[in-house]
C-alpha cells in the first residue's frame, strides 16, 4: 500500500513538474488555442501548483521518498521563479514615475490612495463593494439600421467618492469574437470601488463592420461619454480609453486620431474627441509586425484562430456555454484574427490599408499619456513592435509608461484575476495610472482642429 501511495504520489508531482514548462517557456508558431489556454491557465494557477508543491515535498519527507523530494523540490523552485518574474515591477525607465516630471503619485489624497493594491501581488484581490451597474444602455443607432451600440456602466459604489474620471473598455476580440462584460467582472468591480466610472463598450465586430466601422463606434463612444459626463459625475477632460488586445488597438487609434477627419466619422468631425489618455492592455500598434508574428504568411490560420462554426466545438462545450455560445460569437464563420480578409488582402498587396489602421502610424506630440502593459511572452500581439510604439512615443515627448511583464502570454489578465499574479501586477499599474491621470490638469493647449489627413511619424 505505501508503495502504490509513493507511485501515485511520484506520478503527480511529475506532471505537475511538466507543467511548469508552460509558465516558463514561451509558446512557438503556429501554435494552437488548448496549448495557449495551458499556458495562461498555468500562469493563473501557479500560487496554488506552487502550494500543491510544497505540501508534495512535505508528503515526501514523511515517506522519506527522495524522488518525491526531489521532483517536487524542483517544481517550488520553478513555480517560485515564475511568481517572482510576473509579479516583478517595470524598469525604472519605462515606469509610471518615470512618466511625469513630478511625483504625482504623491499628490493622492490619502483616503484615494489607501484604496489602491498596496503591493503587486496580495495572494487573493481584496472584496470590492457593491457598484452601482447598469447593462445595455444603447449609446448609438447605425443609421438607416435597426441597430444599437450597447455598453454597461459601473459607477462607484454609493459610499466611494467619485475620482471624475471616466474609463472606457473596449474588450479583446480578435476583431471578430467576444463581447462585452466577459472575463472583466473582476476588474471594473475594483476600479469602481476606487471612485471610477467605467463604460464597458460593446462594438461592431467583422465581418459586421470594417476596422473603420470599429474606428467610429469607438469614436462614438468617447462622443456619448462626453455628453453624459455630468450624468454621471465625472469630468469630460478626463476621459480614460483603453481596452485588451483588438480592444487596445482600436482605443489607441481612436486616442492617436482625435483631430484627424480621415478617421473620424462626419456626424462627429465638429466634436472635441481628445482624451485624457490611454492603456494598452497587449495591444497590436502595428498590423504588418502582428501578421508576420502570428504566421499568417505561412499559414491558412492565424495562431490561435480557427473557424468558428458551431460544428468545430464538441457539443458538450456548446451546451455548456448556453447562450453565451452565440453571443460571443463561436458560431461565426469568419476567422478570428486574420487580417487579410479584414485588410482586403497581404501587407504586400495592400500596404496602405494595414499602415491606414496600425496606431504607430499616428504618433504625434499632441497624443494623450500611454499606459502600456503587456506580456513578454506574448504569442499574437508581437513585443518588438510595442517598444517600438513605446520609444516613438518618448521621442515626441509623449508622456507614456510600459510594463513588459516576463514569462507572460495574451489575455493574461482575463484568466482567474483574483488570485493571478501577472493579472495583479497589471491592475496594480493600471489603477495607479488612472489615479493620477484622475488629478492631473487636462492638457489644454492642444487645439482642437481637424485635419484632413493622419499624422504619421
Amino acid at each position: 500500500m505505501k508503495l502504490f501511495v509513493e507511485i501515485l504520489i511520484i506520478f503527480l508531482a511529475s506532471v505537475n513538474l511538466l507543467i511548469t514548462r508552460f509558465a516558463l517557456v514561451r509558446l512557438r508558431q503556429p501554435t494552437t488555442v488548448p496549448l495557449w489556454l495551458i499556458k495562461v491557465f498555468t500562469s493563473a494557477l501557479s500560487p496554488l501548483l506552487f502550494a500543491f508543491s510544497l505540501f508534495v515535498s512535505a508528503i515526501g519527507l514523511v515517506f522519506y521518498s527522495t524522488p518525491v523530494i526531489i521532483i517536487s523540490g524542483c517544481s517550488v523552485f520553478l513555480y517560485l521563479i515564475h511568481i517572482v518574474q510576473t509579479t516583478r515591477a517595470p524598469d525604472v525607465s519605462t515606469g509610471l514615475k518615470n512618466m511625469f516630471d513630478d511625483n504625482s503619485e504623491s499628490r493622492m489624497e490619502p483616503e484615494r490612495k489607501s484604496l489602491l493594491l498596496s503591493k503587486r501581488y496580495v495572494l487573493w484581490l481584496p472584496k470590492s463593494p457593491e457598484p452601482i451597474f447598469e447593462q445595455d444602455i444603447p449609446f448609438y443607432t447605425i443609421p438607416g439600421k435597426d441597430r444599437s451600440l450597447l455598453c454597461d456602466i459601473w459607477q462607484p459604489p454609493k459610499n466611494i467618492k467619485h475620482s471624475g474620471l471616466a474609463f472606457i473598455y473596449l474588450h479583446g476580440s480578435a476583431w471578430t469574437m467576444l463581447d462585452k462584460d466577459y472575463g472583466t467582472r473582476t476588474f471594473f468591480r475594483h476600479l469602481a470601488s476606487e471612485g471610477h466610472v467605467i463604460m464597458d463598450v460593446a462594438y461592431r465586430l467583422f465581418p459586421e463592420a470594417d476596422f473603420m466601422g470599429m474606428v467610429h463606434d469607438t469614436k462614438h463612444a468617447i462622443a456619448w461619454m462626453k455628453a453624459n459626463a455630468a450624468t454621471y459625475g465625472i469630468n469630460p477632460e478626463r476621459i480614460i480609453i483603453g481596452g485588451g488586445s483588438a480592444g487596445a488597438h482600436l482605443a489607441m487609434l481612436a486616442a492617436y486620431t482625435a483631430t484627424s477627419k480621415l478617421l473620424t466619422p462626419v456626424d462627429l468631425q465638429q466634436v472635441d474627441l481628445r482624451v485624457h489618455g490611454v492603456i494598452s492592455l497587449y495591444g497590436q500598434s502595428d498590423l504588418v509586425a502582428t501578421y508576420y508574428h502570428t504566421c499568417q504568411h505561412l499559414t491558412t490560420h492565424s495562431a490561435l484562430s480557427k473557424k468558428n462554426k458551431s460544428g468545430g466545438m464538441p457539443s458538450w462545450i456548446q451546451k455548456r456555454m448556453g447562450k453565451d455560445f452565440h453571443r460571443l460569437g463561436f458560431d461565426k464563420d469568419a476567422e478570428a484574427g486574420m487580417l487579410t480578409p479584414m485588410l482586403g488582402g497581404t501587407p504586400d498587396e495592400k500596404p496602405e490599408a494595414y499602415s491606414l489602421f496600425s496606431p504607430i502610424t499616428y504618433v504625434h506630440q499632441d497624443c494623450p499619456a500611454t499606459l502600456i502593459i503587456h506580456g513578454k511572452q506574448d504569442i499574437l500581439a508581437p513585443v518588438k513592435a510595442i517598444r517600438q510604439l513605446h520609444s516613438c512615443l518618448k521621442e515626441v515627448g509623449v508622456p507614456v509608461a510600459m510594463h513588459l511583464i516576463p514569462q507572460t502570454d495574451h489575455g493574461f489578465d482575463n484568466i482567474l484575476p483574483k488570485i493571478s499574479p501577472a493579472a495583479h501586477n497589471a491592475i496594480y499599474d493600471v489603477e495607479r495610472f488612472l489615479a493620477i491621470m484622475a488629478i492631473r490638469e487636462p492638457v489644454v493647449s492642444r487645439i482642437p482642429k481637424i485635419l484632413s489627413h493622419p499624422f504619421c511619424y
